[in-house]
Parts: C-alpha cells; sequence; structure tokens
C-alpha cells in the first residue's frame, strides 16, 4: 500500500521520541531519514523530560509519539497512563516502541490505550519498515486502537 505522506498534511509530520537509549534514537532518527519523509523529529530522554514537554501549554502536539518501554525516572506505561488521564493528551497517537517483549506487558499496554506496539529491530532495514508501516497507519486516518490482533506492528 502506498501512502503519498506529503498530500496527507501541509507541513512537515511531527513525531516525537522518547528513548533513554542514544544509540536507539540515532538509528530511529537515520532510519527515518532514509525513508526521505518530511518530518521534524524530537527527542526526549525519560518519563519526566516527556511529561514536561507534553504538558506545556504553548506545545502543538506531534502526529505520533514513538514511547520507549523502559525508561529512567518514569517508564513508559506510567507516561501511557498519565497520558490517556490527561484530556489535552488523551487522543495522542502512540506507538509503544521497546527491546521487550513480554506478552502479559503488551496485554496490559493495550488495554490501557497505545495504539501499537513495535519491538524494536535490529536490523535497520526492519526499523525502516516498522516506522513506515507505523506512520502509514497513524497518518492514514487509522489513528484509533486497531484490534488486539492487529496492535503489534511487524516489518514483516
Amino acid at each position: 500500500m502506498f501512502i503519498n505522506f506529503s498530500r496527507m498534511r501541509t507541513d512537515q509530520i511531527n513525531l516525537l521520541l522518547a528513548d533513554d537509549d542514544m544509540d536507539d534514537c540515532d538509528f530511529f532518527k537515520d532510519a527515518l531519514n532514509d525513508l526521505s519523509i518530511a518530518t521534524n523529529l524530537t527527542l526526549v530522554h525519560n518519563g519526566v523530560e516527556l511529561m514536561q514537554l507534553l504538558t506545556k501549554k504553548e506545545l502543538e502536539l506531534p502526529h505520533a509519539l514513538y514511547l520507549d518501554f523502559n525508561m529512567p525516572r518514569k517508564n513508559g506505561f506510567e507516561c501511557l497512563i498519565e497520558i490517556r488521564s490527561n484530556e489535552k493528551l488523551k487522543e495522542l497517537p502512540i506507538i509503544i516502541f521497546s527491546t521487550s517483549f513480554d506478552k502479559e506487558v503488551v496485554d496490559l499496554l493495550y488495554v490501557n490505550g497505545a495504539n501499537y506496539y513495535i519491538r524494536k529491530p535490529a536490523e535497520f532495514s526492519n526499523l525502516k519498515k516498522v516506522i513506515f508501516k507505523s506512520l502509514t497507519l497513524i497518518l492514514g486516518n487509522n489513528d484509533q486502537q486497531p484490534l488486539k490482533e492487529n496492535f503489534i506492528i511487524n516489518s514483516i
């Protein structure tokens, strides 16, 4: 399926990545740049920093938040709960982006309102695929939570 991103938004696609691992942040930025999609990526490195940014009155919300599950100070699950309970933030599309894969945790993330779950791939080409796929889903007016069987985004 081809999505013409330039026709979906008049400006750049604003993305927010919350991840404490600098190598993973660089990997994500490189993959995003390789996709040749007009994006503006903002990075934060822990959950406290994320929530401080998101609750600024003048902030224009990003089109999507890629949220690492395992972060210091406030983890991804705590941030998810806080975002979904905030009237201003509750519609923000959230893609959990994590190295771990525990089915019970994934189920809990789904129940608590995450839009999608991506297990961080080790291969650069697979990272590009899951980022593209997630953007296609979120920006294709499919930013509502999917059925549970479509919650996990794979590179296949």
